[in-house]
């Protein structure tokens, strides 16, 4: 009895010594083996990272709708203590503080943030100076250029919210009601463009 005692922990050692041997003389198998390993890595990683998650920052409230000058947009850069962004284009102002990571300070589009990005979108320019120190009325772009501009200015209609009209100097901001949204800005600005025909 004790011979067959010995004899199977013999013939297990055998299988784990033959079982290592197999397992490292194959490239096939190193390679299998460095591949399990890298998976199993990234799975302990992972889950590390997802335990350092920072919790979502809350949401700004959707701001009063309001007219702005140059001076007042410069105001919502993303440096200041709310952290709003906003931005024009094609004379409308948008709320892209949503897309902080893109309009934000650092971010790809940082320059945009607080300025009249319109110049910049119609001629595809990320330099500082493509934007202007007082209001620009974009009148030597070419056509193809404002066709761009009015694409970028529907994206940002469609993707975030729009907050008014960017003031040309000595014009005077609209009043808002609470319930006008853009729409019925659009409506206005037709009224008023079609009275101007007369």
């Amino acid at each position: 009895m004790a011979d067959t005692n010995a004899s199977s922990a013999e013939s297990d050692e055998n299988f784990v010594i033959k079982f290592v041997t197999d397992l490292f003389s194959s490239p096939l198998n190193l390679g299998l083996l460095a591949l399990c390993g890298f998976l199993l890595y990234k799975i302990i990683v992972g889950q590390k990272k997802k335990e350092d998650v920072r919790p979502r920052e809350p949401e700004l409230q959707k701001m009063k709708q309001q007219d702005m000058t140059l001076e007042q947009l410069r105001e919502y850069d993303g440096k200041g203590p709310e952290g709003r962004i906003l931005l024009a284009a094609n004379g409308k102002i948008f709320d892209v503080t949503r897309g902080k990571r893109f309009y934000g300070p650092g971010g790809p589009y940082g320059l945009f943030a607080g300025r009249d990005a319109s110049r910049a979108l119609a001629t595809f320019s990320m330099t500082e100076d493509v934007f202007r120190n007082e209001y620009d009325d974009l009148s030597d772009l070419t056509s193809m250029q404002m066709e761009s501009v009015r694409e970028w200015e529907m994206q940002f209609t469609e993707k975030y919210d729009y907050v008014g009209r960017l003031l040309k100097p000595g014009e005077q901001p609209r009043d808002y009601t609470d319930t006008e949204d853009e729409q019925s800005e659009d409506q206005k600005d037709k009224s008023e463009s079609e009275k101007k025909t007369d």
